[in-house]
């Protein structure tokens, strides 16, 4: 099957490279037809094209790029999994934040190349609270001063995972910020406003709304339109206007597609 065609060569499914070029090696010779002649003995290798040579060599370069982009989404995949093995339902819940971060994103009109580096905050923004002891992450009554400030870190743990992976910088950003408030009353730095990345105006958005619609084993999920209405009464406050907005006008609509897409539902237990 035909992958992609690009510097004349064709790439299949199983990773061949099949030649489509068909030219002379100078001005009055015969045609070349490399088609068959890959590795072939009737054709040494000082021999062919300058432009051969740079076709296998980029040939090359986009295989090692795969691979790298591969190993890099197993690795997003593992601490996802790894989340959900240390607090049951986190993982679960950062995969639903990424359904809906990329909704919310399409929705506001921000550019498809940005989309990635949000997907990856939304489902790893959490993984930072591998590093808070469990007595914290699973008491159900109010938090110390102490437990709150080291609960607090959570965001800044993250920010120092994802930083060590290359073409991650924005996600790790994202995840840095997610607990600021709009008003500058959040943390881990204060910001206020735009000053906050859009990715982690829209990761706060949708990490409070799936919280409360979520049930807990010490509570009962609230309705869809209860958290709707706390979302709008903390508009300028905690939240952005916009980004409340945007996901109000798409979420009662898109709410059931998001649940099936992630294979979870607001009646389970999680």
């Amino acid at each position: 099957m035909l992958c992609r065609m690009r510097n004349g060569f064709r790439l299949r499914s199983s990773g061949t490279a099949v030649s489509t070029l068909t030219r002379p090696s100078k001005p009055g010779a015969a045609i070349w037809d490399y088609s068959n002649q890959m590795g072939s003995s009737m054709i040494s290798r000082s021999e062919f094209p300058t432009d051969f040579l740079t076709g296998a060599t980029w040939l090359r370069v986009k295989e090692l790029e795969g691979q790298q982009e591969s190993l890099l989404k197993s690795v997003i995949c593992a601490f996802n999994q790894l989340l959900d093995l240390r607090d049951l339902g986190t993982g679960i819940h950062s995969t639903r934040l990424a359904e809906w971060a990329v909704r919310i994103a399409r929705k506001m009109g921000l550019p498809e190349a940005d989309l990635y580096q949000l997907e990856v905050a939304a489902l790893l923004h959490d993984i930072g609270k591998i590093g808070v002891p469990d007595s914290i992450l699973k008491k159900e009554g109010k938090l110390s001063d102490e437990e709150r400030a080291l609960m607090n870190k959570h965001p800044e743990y993250s920010w120092s995972i994802l930083r060590l992976f290359a073409g991650l910088d924005k996600a790790s950003l994202y995840a840095l910020h997610h607990h600021e408030s709009y008003d500058g009353s959040g943390y881990p730095g204060g910001l206020k406003g735009t000053e906050i990345p859009i990715g982690s105006r829209i990761v706060s958005v949708i990490d409070a709304y799936d919280a409360m619609i979520s049930n807990r084993c010490y509570r009962k999920g609230l309705p869809h339109e209860e958290a709707v209405r706390r979302l709008m009464s903390s508009n300028c406050t905690q939240f952005d206007p916009g980004v409340v907005q945007a996901f109000v006008e798409i979420a009662e609509a898109e709410v059931a597609d998001v649940f099936a897409a992630t294979g979870t539902s607001p009646s389970i237990a999680i």
